[in-house]
């Protein structure tokens, strides 16, 4: 199949991966390492500064300088890259200082060293990729950029698929994604051509409020987070009261204050010591051990806020 011509080479919508807890699938398809890291799409039109962009299409340029630097020495004058920024030392906690930066020198000041994993290709030159099969854009792609530190190619792993998840989960990792080796791109949408193989249960959810400190505590006490639901209304998910160190507490509050309401944003009856609402404008990372039976988290954790994506994207992932 031959690629398509295009006018210009902007922003693209990310293809999306489906949650799954089936048996990883086996011929046919390909396994990367699911990073815990903030999603870019990077752009470059002829003549132009290299652009970095998260899923829900905001500039990340300011804060992640070097990888526009990295991306302005390579060779091909055009494209959209599909990839994951990730801090060096592996965790979202670290990115966090980077993620709320919208100064390119106070970014590099954080002292966070971070790294652009590339996994896709959608545009070359004058060509859309994104129809040809999955195995043939990571062939263009391994061609097109010369990778070096902080620009590294996702590597697809080898090995028997349920051997390669218990191992992934074994040394700690989120998990895996697998991706069907045949398949296109598909722009703004989730499928079932890529997978997500969890280690570990996490999502995000919509700030809808939030609780008093008590004790010594400055901020406050805890989260109170929420989902949509089928109908478009935010379901209560529960209150996250831990995860969190002093700067993450000052930097929420000063990010919900401006946003308090009157009334509660959720469509269920919420009751919790010392609530406040705000508009339900701001996305969380929650780690947690399960879902109660009546739909609340248990052991719920704070990872981080995810302004890369949209609260009226946020639901229940089953």
């Amino acid at each position: 199949m031959a690629p398509d011509l295009l006018p210009d080479a902007g922003f693209r919508a990310p293809m999306l991966a489906t949650l799954s807890k089936d048996r990883p699938p086996g011929e046919g398809w390909v396994f990367e390492r699911k990073l815990d890291g903030v999603r870019v799409i990077a752009t470059r039109e002829r003549g132009e500064v290299p652009r970095l962009w998260s899923r829900n299409e905001k500039s990340m340029d300011a804060s992640y300088p070097e990888i526009v630097e990295a991306l302005a020495a390579q060779g091909p004058e055009r494209f959209v890259l599909d990839g994951e920024i990730v801090a060096a030392d592996g965790t979202f906690s670290s990115l966090q200082a980077r993620m709320h930066v919208a100064d390119a020198e106070r970014a590099r000041r954080t002292g966070v060293v971070v790294e652009a994993h590339l996994f896709d290709l959608l545009v070359l030159d004058d060509a859309d990729v994104t129809a040809l099969p999955q195995s043939t854009r990571h062939r263009i792609l391994d061609d097109a950029v010369a990778f070096d530190a902080p620009l590294y190619r996702s590597p697809a792993l080898a090995g028997d698929p349920s051997e390669l998840l218990a191992q992934a989960c074994a040394d700690g990792w989120e998990g895996l994604i697998a991706k069907r080796s045949d398949a296109p791109y598909v722009l703004g949408a989730r499928s079932r051509d890529w997978l997500k193989l969890k280690c570990v249960r996490d999502q995000e959810f919509v700030i809808g409020g939030w609780t008093d400190p008590s004790g010594s505590r400055r901020g406050l006490g805890a989260l109170l987070v929420g989902h949509h639901d089928g109908s478009g209304a935010l379901r209560y998910a529960g209150k996250v009261g831990t995860g969190y160190d002093a700067a993450a507490l000052e930097m929420l509050r000063a990010r919900l204050d401006p946003l308090a309401v009157a009334e509660s944003p959720f469509a269920d009856r919420v009751r919790e010591s010392g609530q406040h609402w705000v508009r339900p404008e701001l996305v969380c990372a929650v780690g947690f051990s399960e879902w109660t039976t009546d739909g609340r988290l248990r052991h719920p954790r704070y990872q981080g806020l995810r302004d890369d994506k949209d609260p009226a994207d946020v639901v229940r992932e089953q």
